[in-house]
């Protein structure tokens, strides 16, 4: 990453300075602040993986009352430095995927239909947007049959 001047912020470790240097590149007025319809972008530039609801929290906890929309990155780098520390909004780990392909996989075929991990993904729990729908059927679905071989869908995402 590119080094950026810190002046009035100084990371304290690598971490920090990861932090740091990610916001940074989503500061696009030079005033360490960013939009805060950006903190999803930097959170999974980082490697988290976050519900909208731990976008909102995070945005509510470092969001200035008058900043119009804005996070500084004075409250930014704490709070999230606090969160990556202690594990949160890490991906789940493969053997935590394949779990839960299995209990959708009822008669233990292997796979799963395209139809059904569509409707599953767009109306239970937090429904993927269309982008994120159309980016996993692109890498999960086989084309020739309609369906995701979950097993090798997994092995895809740990190779990429």
């Amino acid at each position: 990453m590119a080094d950026f001047e810190y002046s009035d912020i100084n990371p304290a470790n690598e971490l920090e300075k990861r932090i740091a240097d990610a916001f940074l590149i989503f500061d696009h007025h030079g005033n360490k602040t960013v939009d805060v319809r950006e903190i999803g972008t930097i959170l999974r530039f980082l490697g988290c993986v976050p519900t909208e609801a731990d976008v909102n929290e995070v945005i509510s906890a470092t969001e200035f009352e008058d900043s119009n929309g804005t996070v500084h990155l004075s409250k930014f780098l704490p709070y999230v430095s606090q969160l990556i520390a202690e594990h949160k909004m890490e991906p789940a780990p493969p053997e935590k995927l394949l779990k839960a392909f299995r209990v959708l996989d009822q008669e233990g075929k292997g796979f799963v239909d395209k139809e059904y991990m569509t409707k599953l993904i767009t109306e239970e729990g937090e429904p993927f947007t269309v982008e994120e729908l159309e980016e996993m059927m692109a890498v999960a679905v086989d084309m020739a049959t309609d369906k995701i071989a979950y097993e090798l869908y997994l092995n895809q995402l740990l190779v990429t």
